[in-house]
């Protein structure tokens, strides 16, 4: 399949982490140039960007600060064509046995603003390259928590919610300018580092395929919504769980 990737470039934030580094080797191999977003990690995304060639590099990018990121993207390469949001910047996570109300407010609003705020805004750096050339995908990662629940983590599943309601919504404001906006919603990913074993074997045992999808299932995914294989599928969530 051409995913039509050859000669764009792909912002992929994040891209330290496993799903993010997986997404922009899957964007390199398919011939795009490839914006490795770090937000601390700066030797593993420069050695990430090195080894995907052909004109990838690494760029500091801040969900409280995206500008600087954006503004070296349109320095090197003119923009990007793709932009994929993987990046989350920790905090407002209950300890066990302590109720939500005793969470104070501006912890999660810091988190909110940080993670939601920090989103949307990038989006919104992204869009006027994309409009002008009338071409554009935007792939937000978002989370099975939305569904499903965990406890502890209200915040962070109403930040990653807000972005299913967003691109519902704003694909209706990009679309006839040729962008489409999506979201993918990962379940439990294999490696993931302190999952304990039960948790994983019960997680497996809860799926049709009996396994956890990989941080390559996700990057599949994304790279697929991300492309010009897409063709006229936007404003939707696609879950990548094995069927759960």
């Amino acid at each position: 399949m051409d995913y039509g990737l050859a000669g764009k470039v792909a912002l992929v934030t994040g891209a330290s982490g496993g799903i993010g580094g997986s997404t922009a080797r899957a964007y390199a191999r398919e011939g795009a140039t490839v914006a490795v977003a770090y937000r601390d990690n700066a030797d593993v995304a420069k050695q990430l960007a090195e080894e995907l060639g052909e004109g990838s590099f690494a760029v500091r990018y801040l969900l409280e600060e995206p500008e600087s990121a954006f503004e070296e993207v349109a320095d090197r390469c003119g923009g990007a064509d793709v932009v994929v949001t993987s990046a989350v910047k920790p905090g407002a996570r209950r300890g066990p046995g302590t109720p939500f109300e005793s969470l104070p407010a501006d912890a999660y609003a810091g988190f909110l603003d940080d993670n939601l705020t920090g989103t949307l805004r990038t989006v919104q750096l992204a869009l006027p390259v994309m409009r002008e050339r009338g071409w554009g995908r935007i792939v937000l990662v978002s989370s099975r928590v939305v569904d499903g629940g965990k406890p502890g983590r209200e915040v962070y599943g109403a930040a990653k919610a807000g972005l299913h309601g967003f691109a519902s919504s704003l694909s209706w404001d990009v679309g006839r300018d040729g962008v489409l906006v999506n979201v993918v919603c990962p379940g439990m990913v294999a490696g993931t580092a302190g999952l304990p074993p039960e948790a994983v074997a019960g997680e497996c045992g809860r799926t049709p395929t009996g396994r956890l999808s990989t941080a390559g299932d996700v990057a599949e995914a994304v790279v697929w919504l991300g492309s010009a294989a897409n063709g006229n599928v936007t404003g939707q969530v696609l879950t990548v769980a094995g069927g759960r």
